[in-house]
């Protein structure tokens, strides 16, 4: 059983609600990456065997987090962007081709369509603010010339949540790929990328995954593998990786061939311990706990008459995101104190958001509001 207060040793004049920004690290990454670096300062990489099989389990944790059937089919890259430019930049796209995505997207999942356009692929948004089923409004977009939806699981500033198996049903119906930035889902929901018919998976794993930056999970089903055309080049893509003295070669044919160069080690040393406090929590437990969190949280905005929540708070729309706005304060004036209280979060979508996590105690989330209460009363 996981100790939070043990594991999670943050400094007491701090309130921590950002993990939909970056999160804290547990003390086994610490630990782990501790070690990794005591191992490489006094032996350099005579230990490098015990490194892969630690690069081997990560991938093993990583699909073990998402559902997928093998490890094969995970790479670990840098970031979102990458992945998502791996799939953008190597999708057979045709000329007058189009992939749909939602107006809301976080940069990463925007910019990498947009530069589609050059191609001639069109890129369709659609406004799910206002829609009142927003998987009916994505899928009524959908024409014949329509090859990929597009979508986050999570969206980054209001906390919208999609119904993935909605979408990757229908879009497996029509023969569309679905590409999912998960970047607020991972870590923190139970995904299962099987049943959910997701053909590509994009996330960082340094929000709710609680890991470091620059290391990300990609998930690429085994039937798209090599249809995706590569971009990126290097010894490590190739399938017989080991042998530098050989000009023939193919890419590797598993999700490795996606890994252009030499792989973090030290990232992936401190995300092997993050994703054991998940594993070990089981993600189960997990998302019950960051959606108590987002219901109590809630339930307090919406006691307070000062306050407008802004996340969609129905059941299966919702994840660890809770985003508001005071009535009788300027977002900027409430974000500042917030801050200046030692309160971490994020000012996005017109409103302040909390993102607690499953450890985060319930008073903290008291706490900081009190601090709102100073403010927008």
């Amino acid at each position: 059983m996981i100790d939070p207060a043990a594991e999670f040793p943050l400094a007491d004049d701090i309130i921590y609600l950002n993990h939909a920004a970056v999160a804290p690290l547990p003390r086994r990454a610490r630990q782990l990456t501790v070690e990794f670096l005591d191992d490489a300062v006094t032996h350099g990489a005579a230990h490098y065997p015990e490194w892969l099989r630690v690069e081997a389990s990560v991938r093993r944790q990583l699909g073990q987090l998402v559902g997928a059937a093998d490890p094969d089919d995970i790479a670990i890259l840098k970031n979102t962007s990458e992945a998502l430019s791996v799939v953008a930049h190597g999708f057979p796209w045709r000329d007058g081709d189009r992939v749909i995505i939602s107006s809301e997207e976080f940069p990463s999942n925007r910019i990498v369509w947009e530069s589609l356009q050059r191609r001639g692929v069109g890129v369709i948004e659609v406004d799910l603010r206002s829609a009142p089923d927003p998987e009916d409004a994505l899928l009524a977009a959908i024409d014949a010339r329509t090859r990929m939806l597009a979508v986050s699981a999570v969206q980054f500033a209001s906390g919208l949540r999609l119904d993935l198996a909605r979408l990757g049903d229908e879009c497996r119906q029509r023969d569309i790929a679905l590409c999912v930035d998960a970047i607020q889902a991972v870590g923190a929901l139970e995904l299962d990328v099987l049943a959910m018919q997701i053909d590509f998976l994009a996330a960082d794993a340094h929000k709710w995954m609680l890991g470091p930056e620059g290391v990300a999970l990609f998930y690429c089903a085994a039937d798209w593998r090599d249809r995706l055309l590569l971009h990126q080049f290097g010894w490590h893509m190739r399938e017989n990786s080991g042998d530098y003295d050989s000009h023939d070669w193919q890419p590797a044919a598993n999700a490795r061939r996606f890994e252009c160069g030499s792989m973090n080690m030290l990232g992936i040393h401190a995300l092997a311990g993050s994703l054991s406090v998940l594993l070990e929590t089981g993600m189960h437990a997990v998302e019950g706990s960051v959606l108590a969190r987002s219901d109590y949280l809630f339930a307090q905005i919406e006691a307070r008459s000062g306050l407008d929540l802004l996340t969609d708070n129905r059941a299966g729309r919702y994840a660890g995101i809770v985003s508001f706005r005071a009535r009788g304060a300027p977002n900027d004036q409430l974000y500042t104190r917030l801050r200046e209280a030692g309160v971490v979060c994020a000012q996005r979508g017109g409103g302040i958001r909390f993102s607690p996590h499953f450890y985060t105690a319930l008073e903290q989330l008291d706490g900081a509001l009190e601090i709102v209460d100073t403010v927008s009363k």
